[in-house]
């Protein structure tokens, strides 16, 4: 009989990285008592140790089943599945392992004291998280360098704690829940798509919303910095002799720009549509619009036959008029434009002179004036954005139209990671400061369905942001409509509780380890624990997130239904409700 307290079994059967334990009968009650705890035996996800002599192999228990050892059912006995993910070299652990274990082998229960060799490290990088959910003596750490070089992901179904969980998580990156540790130099961007974060994020985080609310910045997103083809469309629709004219007068306009401000010391010659320089938005559509709908007082077309009063206003969105063509000799008047963009146009006019769209098409200090003069550029955007004295950006995109959301919030990214790829050796580049993007509702903008710029833009990201400091983080409640191709490429999850089974066959063919026992557990967490597997953690390991201070939670939580709806009735002012809906803002003024 083996004296040691932590035995358990000898192996049975190994295939691959999976291994067969039969328990020994000593441990059949499912309890053993070791170093004054109490510690369950079977346990789905818990932690087995197989010696090695020098070494110590570990794995996770991923199944536990009974097994007869005759026909009649005289003898059964305990048999427990384990996946082997990692192995102890002295006191320095490592995922992998270099040796099988053979038929036999003792496999022993692991201890507090084992978790700690594992886990219990304060190494520079290593960020706490929460606590080892078998163990609330231990902390869980990740790899704070894998978790952004190698993006990750959070998933878990609504009411599992996921917003609670990120702002928990985003906090203990910047600052392990102690505020005197705050690391200075972080950047993390997050695209807060229904305005839940600045409530707990706030005192760590420049915030930005669309309408500028009280102890926000007005976020602005410059149309000459988005991808000019997206723009269009956006615009005008999709015409492509109406596209061409746009680019070649967008390119005039930029080179006017740069005429005009030799300090940008950039070669007009070099210009392309895509060249982020401020331009007119106003001046291209009275430029297109009088190309389209022109008539010449002359055969030769050298001066514009303008309607009385008809030369329109730029600034104020007039379009010129001209008189029609007349061939008589009497008032002759030849044609020019063909007015065939006429619908498209006016389409472009009606969203320029919509204030939904402000904060977009006419960008405050980013639009210039009609001197070619601008009160701000590329640099003031992006130091804004990444540059300012809190390490937390948050972008509050919850007054955004909704249709708008995928080339609005991809050109925000095309902005991020433009700047990296051309910073890349630069003091100020992204290499040396790397950037986390943490992307809330990602299935909205990366399904498989999708097309768009967002879709565009994160895949280029999670495939090359690495090589340019820039990584992903990716939240969501339905991983099963999330692209797979970008889903891979997260090598940390997070996954919270799921009660999907589509949701969970994705997840569980998204993750590295060959652990799905663990993965059926995810309907049964508990609300804000998760399992952590990938890059940035050294074992597969199921734990809980620190819970939030006083404060810091995000407003996310569930409406008090059975408390509201036992108070007395109120007479309320629907006045103020459509107020609020027409000025597009949630605070009364």
């Amino acid at each position: 009989m083996n004296k040691v307290p932590t035995f358990l079994g000898n192996i049975t059967s190994v295939s691959g990285a999976s291994i067969f334990v039969e328990l020994t009968p000593q441990v059949v009650s499912g309890l053993l008592v070791i170093e004054g705890k109490t510690h369950r035996i079977g346990q789905v996800g818990s932690f087995v140790r197989i010696p090695q002599g020098y070494n110590n192999l570990y794995g996770i228990i991923s199944e536990t089943a009974e097994h007869s050892s005759d026909k009649n059912n005289h003898s059964t006995s305990r048999v427990i599945k384990v996946e082997l993910v990692g192995e102890a070299i002295g006191s320095d652990f490592e995922r992998g392992i270099s040796q099988f274990p053979s038929i036999s082998e003792e496999v022993h229960l692991v201890t507090e004291t084992d978790l700690k060799k594992i886990y219990g490290t304060g190494d520079l990088g290593q960020i706490i998280i929460g606590k080892l959910s078998s163990s609330d003596s231990i902390d869980v750490s990740i790899d704070l360098d894998n978790l952004v070089n190698k993006h990750s992901a959070v998933l878990g179904s609504t009411g599992s704690g996921k917003s609670t969980s990120v702002a928990s998580l985003l906090r203990a990156i910047i600052t392990s829940h102690t505020p005197e540790v705050l690391m200075p130099s972080a950047r993390v961007v997050l695209f807060d798509l229904h305005g839940e974060y600045s409530s707990a994020l706030g005192d760590i985080a420049n915030i930005f919303t669309i309408d500028g609310e009280k102890g926000t910045e007005n976020l602005f997103i410059p149309y000459w910095c988005v991808a000019p083809e997206s723009l269009i469309e956006f615009l005008c629709g999709n015409t492509q002799d109406l596209k061409n004219k746009f680019l070649d007068f967008i390119v005039e306009e930029k080179k006017e720009f740069i005429n005009k401000n030799p300090e940008i010391n950039l070669d007009p010659n070099k210009v392309t549509a895509t060249t982020p320089i401020p331009f007119s938005l106003k001046k291209v559509w009275y430029d297109l619009y009088k190309f389209d709908s022109i008539t010449w007082n002359e055969k030769e077309m050298e001066t514009p036959a303008f309607a009385v009063n008809g030369e329109g206003d730029i600034d104020n969105l007039i379009p010129p008029k001209f008189r029609p063509p007349n061939t008589s000799t009497d008032g002759f008047t030849k044609k020019g434009g063909d007015n065939r963009w006429k619908k498209n146009l006016d389409n472009m006019r009606s969203k320029l002179l919509d204030s939904q769209y402000s904060f977009f098409l006419s960008p405050g200090g980013w639009s210039p004036d009609v001197n070619y003069k601008s009160e701000k550029d590329l640099q003031d955007l992006i130091k804004s954005w990444v540059g300012e004295d809190k390490p937390i950006t948050i972008l509050d995109l919850s007054g955004m139209p909704s249709e708008k959301l995928d080339l609005l919030l991809g050109s925000m990214l095309d902005i991020l990671f433009e700047s990296a790829i051309w910073s890349r050796n630069l003091d100020a580049g992204m290499r040396l400061n790397p950037l986390l993007l943490v992307m809330e509702e990602a299935h909205r903008y990366l399904s498989v369905e999708n097309s768009g710029l967002s879709k565009a833009m994160v895949r280029r990201i999670a495939k090359e942001g690495r090589k340019f400091g820039v990584g992903s983080m990716l939240i969501s409640q339905r991983p099963s409509e999330i692209d797979e191709t970008i889903l891979s490429q997260c090598g940390t999850l997070f996954s919270l509780r799921i009660s999907n089974s589509a949701d969970r066959s994705r997840v569980k063919s998204a993750m590295a380890d060959s652990l799905s026992g663990i993965v059926d557990s995810l309907p049964v967490l508990r609300t804000g624990e998760a399992i952590v597997t990938g890059e940035a953690a050294k074992l597969p390991m199921r734990f809980k997130f620190r819970i939030p201070k006083t404060g810091q939670f995000p407003n996310s939580h569930d409406p008090q239904v059975s408390k509201s709806w036992t108070n007395v009735r109120k007479a309320h002012d629907f006045k103020v409700l459509v107020s609020a809906w027409r000025s597009q803002c949630t605070e009364v003024k």
